[in-house]
């Protein structure tokens, strides 16, 4: 009996260390775009440098889902994973997640991670995206918009709609977060 309550105590410290462990910014459950299916944060991206974006379906800066596409393609074997969040706050996205999907996946080919529909300012925006904009100072200005999160959970700094994921500068502080 003393071992069993022993291995239990074991267990329950080595599981609250390990969440004690987890930065602020992964301490969420996200559902996957048009899935029930949902993800632990800290368990999938801890250590991973984060570029965070919310996007939409119809909005001008909606091709940058090809770069940001090859941005993650480019650079997920070097522990860069970009993640999207559909936003409908600035009316440009469809109430339809299968639709979202379907643009995500037939028209640009994205194979990021892509999450269920939030709000990400207001009184109604996410838990994580009030995070992200207390941390960062900010909150989007318009549909994606970038924060990039290095792989101790501190954001490195947040980006407007017009820095695409081709900009050089860009790219050279992905590689920097990155350690390149």
């Amino acid at each position: 009996m003393k071992k069993f309550v022993l291995v239990i105590g074991i267990l329950l410290f080595t599981a609250n260390a390990s969440a004690s462990q987890c930065p602020d910014i992964l301490k969420f459950m996200k559902r996957k775009l048009n899935s029930q299916e949902t993800v632990n944060m800290c368990s999938e991206y801890k250590g991973k440098t984060l570029l965070i974006v919310n996007t939409a379906s119809y909005c001008g800066f909606t091709p940058q889902f090809e770069g940001l596409e090859a941005l993650y393609k480019d650079y997920k074997d070097k522990g860069l994973v970009v993640l999207g969040f559909p936003s409908h706050d600035f009316n440009q996205e469809d109430n339809d997640e299968g639709k979202t999907a379907e643009l995500c996946e037939l028209t640009y080919g994205v194979k990021f991670p892509m999450f269920e529909p939030i709000a990400v300012r207001g009184d109604d925006a996410d838990p994580l995206y009030r995070m992200l904009a207390k941390k960062s100072g900010t909150t989007p200005k318009w549909n994606f918009y970038k924060y990039l999160v290095n792989s101790d959970g501190e954001i490195v700094d947040s980006y407007s709609s017009f820095t695409k994921p081709d900009d050089k500068k860009f790219l050279k502080v992905i590689e920097e977060t990155l350690g390149n």
